[in-house]
């Protein structure tokens, strides 16, 4: 079965008072978001994981945690952990991890929470 896991920043941690981000933005907003992409992913037949993280060195050994927890096919590292431009070295830091930590699995992006089904199907089959 393909395993997928979804990485993003925490909710509740984002900053959306940050005007990189796109306006109306909020926690419930992104926690609905994921909700839908975790459903898409899941239509699919595929086993889905999501972690979200803090941005910082807690949120990183959460991420390598989940990571040595089982093997993935592919890691979705969600829009919000690479679009404000002030996230860059936390964005920089999760991609090494998940690069070292799951060397087999291809590293996706979606562009919102919503696409990360389609983040993924462009890495992996089944």
């Amino acid at each position: 079965m393909t395993r997928v896991l979804f990485v993003g920043q925490a909710p509740e941690t984002v900053d959306y008072s940050d005007p990189a981000l796109p306006p109306g933005f909020n926690a419930e907003k992104i926690q609905a978001g994921i909700a839908v992409g975790m459903s898409k992913l899941r239509e699919r037949g595929w086993q889905a994981d999501e972690c979200m993280i803090t941005p910082d060195d807690a949120g990183l050994a959460t991420l390598e945690q989940q990571l040595g927890s089982t093997d993935y096919d592919c890691v979705v590292i969600g829009g919000g952990m690479r679009l404000p431009p002030k996230g860059l070295a936390m964005f920089e830091k999760v991609v090494n991890l998940v690069h070292r930590a799951a060397p087999a699995a291809a590293i996706a992006f979606n562009t919102r929470p919503e696409d990360t089904a389609e983040a993924a199907a462009r890495w992996v089959r089944g």
